[in-house]
């Protein structure tokens, strides 16, 4: 990071639960707690059909400079002096059709589902207050982002869409409170997260419900009739039964077992159907990534068994924070990301809903271009990956910027570059997409105003039409 200390600092100078017996219950109740929160309705939002959101969060902050390349020969020799050692050969790069650009050799797959249209890059995104100017950042006269290059802030700012403050509701978790009555069911959460507890979807009255990658819905551990039982885990499973229908005076024990048994019937209503899901492990490779994005194929497969018009799904994939060894890490983990991404598209497509749903990657800020010998450092922007058959594919939107050292969006030398797309203009075309109306932006992301005028019939982006 000492490659832009002096940056940095003109930067941001501005800048549970009680174990019963031998189970677990931090997991159901976090799943549940969402379930006496009653659900904001949202008159304006009528469309009755199936969509889904799929947010994949690359932790770390994955160097995107890498991912997205100018094929062109100038623009390819300005990256090479830029990136130095962590350039990727000319030769090597993967040709997307009718742009001037290519991916990483380790993204085929991506570049064949770009090269049919299924898949967009949106170019040099990222945090933003408002939009700025190099000369506004470099003379400290502009507003930036709270705590920028942090990765607890960033990544935090990008599942709130609030870069002024450290916020704990996400903009997918007010998306929930807005819709959730669009569900004809509360038992499960219009939000699932693959990754456990997140801060995109919890809101003010939804949180989301967190299911296994494998396993699928998480227990009160071993409280599960199956064939084979022992007497001992016959009697255990009794005894909790017994502690749960038990009837309690005390406000703070009756209240506790509530949640208890609303989460114990929600676990057998996601099981029960997610017995009926079809088998999709012909199309995907066996690691973790993998496995999330099939299970939520799998839920998908099972929505009107678990009541549900609207949904939005999380996995975090971690592992991009590459202050070293990065072309030989990012060889191995753009692999599972390209492979899994083709795989989940494949999936959609044998339900047939790939129009319907619509999977976004983000990361908490771009790398900087320059080397720190083996690696890249905490920057800004970068560019991110938007896929489904909703989405106008083949494009890459936004603004390429100039990657060249003290360039235009270049921040004095170190190789961070200043974005020239908003997170909230990405996430708003995603709300909208999703069904909220232009009118209720604003309570999703407050400072869309900043960078999109609502009056107006274009999309933020243009990505999903």
């Amino acid at each position: 990071m000492n490659k832009h200390n002096i940056s940095r600092r003109n930067f941001l100078g501005k800048a549970s639960c009680l174990a019963l017996g031998s189970t677990s219950l931090v997991s159901t109740l976090n799943n549940l707690k969402f379930i006496n929160a009653a659900s904001i309705s949202s008159s304006s939002v009528l469309d009755s059909d199936y969509k889904a959101l799929v947010c994949i969060m690359l932790s770390g902050g994955a160097d995107s400079h890498n991912m997205l390349v100018p094929r062109e020969s100038g623009m390819y020799d300005i990256y090479r002096n830029s990136r130095g050692n962590v350039a990727i050969n000319r030769e090597d790069l993967l040709i997307l059709n009718n742009t001037d650009y290519s991916v990483h050799p380790a993204m085929r797959e991506i570049r064949d589902l770009f090269n049919t249209n299924k898949l967009s890059f949106i170019s040099n995104i990222g945090t933003l207050l408002q939009p700025l100017r190099k000369d506004e950042v470099l003379r400290n006269e502009s507003n930036l982002p709270l705590g920028l290059f942090s990765h607890a802030d960033q990544i935090k700012q990008w599942q709130t869409s609030l870069p002024q403050s450290r916020e704990s509701i996400g903009w997918g978790g007010r998306i929930a409170d807005m819709m959730s009555s669009m569900n004809g069911s509360t038992d499960i959460s219009m939000n699932i997260s693959l990754s456990g507890n997140n801060i995109f979807q919890t809101g003010h009255e939804s949180l989301e419900y967190a299911i296994h990658p494998e396993s699928g819905s998480l227990a009160i551990d071993g409280h599960k009739h199956q064939s084979g039982m022992g007497a001992f885990d016959r009697a255990r499973m009794r005894a909790v039964d017994n502690i749960l229908d038990a009837h309690y005076n005390d406000v703070f024990q009756k209240t506790y077992v509530d949640v208890i048994n609303t989460s114990r019937q929600a676990s057998a209503k996601f099981s029960e159907a997610l017995d009926d899901a079809p088998y999709m492990g012909d199309l995907f490779e066996y690691n973790d990534f993998s496995n999330a994005l099939q299970m939520i194929a799998r839920t998908i497969a099972v929505r009107e068994k678990l009541g549900m018009n609207r949904q939005i799904f999380f996995v975090d994939f971690t592992g991009w924070d590459h202050h070293d060894e990065l072309l030989t890490t990012q060889i191995a983990m753009l692999r599972v990301l390209s492979k899994g991404l083709q795989s989940f598209d494949k999936a959609l497509d044998r339900l047939g809903v790939s129009e319907q749903v619509t999977s976004f990657t983000c990361s908490e800020f771009g790398r900087t271009l320059t080397t720190n010998g083996d690696g890249t450092d905490h920057a800004w922007g970068g560019n991110v990956m938007v896929m489904g058959g909703a989405v106008e594919g083949g494009k890459i939107f936004g603004e390429y910027p100039i990657l060249e050292l003290n360039s235009d969006y270049e921040l004095g030398g170190t190789g961070i570059m200043l974005p020239t797309t908003s997170v909230d203009e990405y996430f708003a075309e995603l709300a909208l997409w999703f069904g909220v109306e232009k009118s209720e932006l604003k309570t999703i992301l407050p400072n869309i105003s900043e960078f999109y005028d609502t009056n107006l019939t274009a999309m933020p982006v243009g990505f999903l039409g």
